[in-house]
This record gives structure tokens, sequence and C-alpha cells, in this order.
């Protein structure tokens, strides 16, 4: 069993030194609010720990709920909501965000400028090329921080190509860059980022800390086996990967599986449509936007969890998989490697490759013995995930060598 304090990077000693911190003024800043769950785990976790936090996120449509807790000021893109710009033609409205975002950054500067932050952290570059175009004038304000969610930028999918410019380069003009994979570290010291710059912390659950795991589903003879594959529909995430591994079983051994793909598509779903028509029943698409109440139910009603992803350092929905103790089919790639165990705690399979997932999908349908002991491991895995209390120690150790070696005039 691979121990996550150990392995992510967690440092005990910076947790117990940041109990001796002085309480920090923080900026963190998520534009686009792209990783929202992760935000709220963190403001809340450094807010517990004496830590006062302004979280800026971008102004949210009439369907959006503010997050409880959070107090999200709503400092980017209000234009977008005012002007209805999210229901012109695509090409237009990314266009329109590109030039809004440019003045929200602008605008930033002189917000924080007067707030006066001990530091500033960054979830997100969205649009790169603009956004250093501004780190100079922030970093005259206060130490930067930002997390690489992705040390791929945006998975290697982004939404524009022009998302991509820039977004290597910029790294290394930040103070210090949180990574949540040895892979993402590695990754970082190649494009160019100085190691003593980069921070490991390791990633939380996005709902309960530690909660009690689900208990098995109870699949009779004559039920076939569910495979869920959850979370915003993007290409790296390889839905269509799943279905062709649906395709490539005998029909006899497709009897025994339901795949069911559900989440809102950020990808052309045409595809994924004809290719599952051609399956039948054994496929369920359901693009829709998943509410948070309503994950822990749709995780009980799965007997396996499908990441058939082609790229990924960290998974904020692998974190839920393990909270539901369900048997894991993974790619063979960044954290589901460092976090998980071949044989023990997951199905570990190339990634790209429908032949070895499928093999894995006919393994658990006809295994149930091996999905339950599966379920027991992974239950000894959530136990020692860390709490988001000791996370935002981690991080606040982070703000504090940030803040030591610009005061030393590094």
């Amino acid at each position: 069993m691979r121990s996550p304090n150990r392995e992510n990077g967690i440092a005990p000693a910076a947790a117990i030194a940041c109990a001796r911190l002085p309480p920090f003024k923080v900026a963190l800043i998520d534009p686009s609010l792209f990783t929202l769950p992760y935000d709220m785990k963190l403001v809340q976790g450094l807010r517990g720990l004496g830590h006062s936090v302004s979280f800026y996120g971008k102004s949210l449509g009439r369907d959006e709920t503010a997050p409880d807790g959070a107090a999200l000021v709503q400092h980017f893109y209000p234009e977008m909501q005012n002007w209805g710009i999210s229901r012109w033609p695509t090409p237009v409205s990314k266009m329109a965000k590109g030039v809004l975002h440019f003045r929200s950054m602008r605008r930033l500067v002189d917000v924080l400028r007067a707030e006066q932050p001990d530091v500033i952290h960054f979830q997100w570059l969205p649009l790169p090329i603009v956004d250093r175009r501004f780190i100079g004038a922030l970093r005259t304000i206060a130490p930067l921080v930002l997390t690489a969610h992705d040390s791929r930028p945006f998975n290697a999918s982004p939404s524009s190509m022009i998302q991509k410019l820039g977004a290597t380069s910029a790294l290394d003009r930040f103070d210090r860059v949180v990574v949540h994979t040895e892979q993402a570290r590695r990754r970082l010291v190649e494009y160019g980022v100085e190691p003593g710059r980069i921070a490991r912390i390791a990633h939380g659950f996005l709902h309960d800390d530690h909660p009690a795991p689900a208990a098995a589903r109870a699949a009779g003879e004559d039920k076939p086996v569910c495979f869920l594959l959850f979370g915003k529909i993007k290409p790296y995430k390889g839905a269509d990967l799943a279905i062709e591994a649906m395709r490539r079983m005998l029909p006899r051994e497709r009897e025994r599986c339901l795949l069911r793909i559900v989440g809102k598509p950020y990808v052309d779903t045409r595809p994924l449509v004809r290719a599952a028509a051609e399956l039948g029943s054994c496929v369920a698409l359901e693009f829709r936007h998943v509410p948070d109440a309503e994950i822990p139910s749709l995780l009980a009603e799965a007997d396996a969890l499908l990441f058939p992803y082609r790229e990924i350092d960290m998974s904020g929905v692998l974190m839920a998989a393990l909270t539901a103790a369900r048997p894991i089919i993974a790619s063979e790639i960044g954290g589901f490697t460092e976090l998980l165990q071949n044989g023990q705690t997951a199905l570990l399979v190339p990634a790209g490759d429908p032949d070895a997932l499928s093999a894995a999908m006919r393994k658990l349908a006809r295994e149930p013995s091996t999905r339950r002991d599966m379920s027991l491991e992974i239950r000894a895995l959530a136990a020692i995930v860390p709490t988001w209390k000791t996370i935002a120690a981690e991080t606040a150790a982070v703000y504090a060598q940030a803040r030591e070696v610009r005061a030393a005039g590094g």
C-alpha cells in the first residue's frame, strides 16, 4: 500500500512548522473556476488555520450557484453575463472572452495593489499569453504561487489553440509552483522551472474528508456489471476508448456489462452517440451536469469505475472514486500510477489501448471476488489520504518559503 503522505510529497515537518507561521492574507485566483471544488476545499482549509483568503473567480450566470462558504469575489468577465456573450457564436464568444480576460487581469492588478495581500496564488492561467503580461506587475505586489493542476497544459486538450501559447514559459515567472505528482515535477523541470521552486502537495478528497466508503453494489447473476465513466466529457478522458473497448468484446461478454458515461460534454458528442448506437443497450450515454449531491449515489450504482485517460496528473474524480471504494480501471499514467497499485487497488492499462482496457473490463465482469478484494484495498488507501487541514498547512508553508526568499532578495 502506498502512502499518499510519503509518495505524494507531503512533508510532515512542513506541516508542523506551519503551526508557527503568522496568518497570511491570501488572494486566491481561479478566473474561470476550472477547479472550483478544489478551490473551495483549499480556501476552507486555509481559513481554518487562521489565514485570510480573498477568492477571485468569474461572474456567475443565472443558472449557476455561488459556492457555499467560499465568499467568491465575482471579478472576471461580468460582461459575459450582462451582454449574453455565451449565447453568441462560439468563435466570436471565445474571442470576446479573450478580450475581457485582458481587461479583467488589468483590473485585478489595481484591486490587489489596493488590497496588498501577502501572497497571490493562481490556480489557473486560462490564457497564458495574456496572463504573463501582468505577472511582472503582480510580483511587485506580493510573491506569486501557481498550482499547476495540468503539467501538460490543459491536458493537451485546450478549448482553443491560443490557450497553449506561453503556457510553459509562464511557469518560471512564479516564485513557487505547486504540483500534485512526481510526473508533474519532472515535466516542469524539463520546461526550465528551477527544482527549488517546485513544491509537491497531495490532492485531497473534494467532498468529505475521509468519508465512510459506500457498500458494494449487490449484483445478481442476471444483472450486468456496471462500469461508470464519470465527469466532464473531454477529449483526454477517453470516452471513445471506453466505447471501443466494449465493441471489442464478444456479444456474450457485452451482455454481462453495462458501460455508463455520465457528464457534461465539452466535445462533439455525435461520434460517441453513433458508436454507442451500434452496440445497443450495453452503452448508456447521459450528457448532463451532475450536481454534487448526486455524486455519491451515482458512484454507489456502479460496480467499477473507468479512467481511460490519455493524459492526466491527478484527478478529482479519482479521489471521489476512492471514497466510494469501487474497483478502478485506469490508464498507466501520472497520478494513477503514483497513487494506485496494479492488481490491488486498480487494474492499470496502457493509455490509448482499447484492447487492454477491454481485457480489464472482462476480468472484473467475470470475477466478483476480485472486485470485492479490490474494494477492500481501496478502503484502506482512502483512509490515509491527507486531510485538507494538512494540505492547507503544506500550502501555507509554501507561502512562507516564497515570502522568505522574496524578503532575502531572491
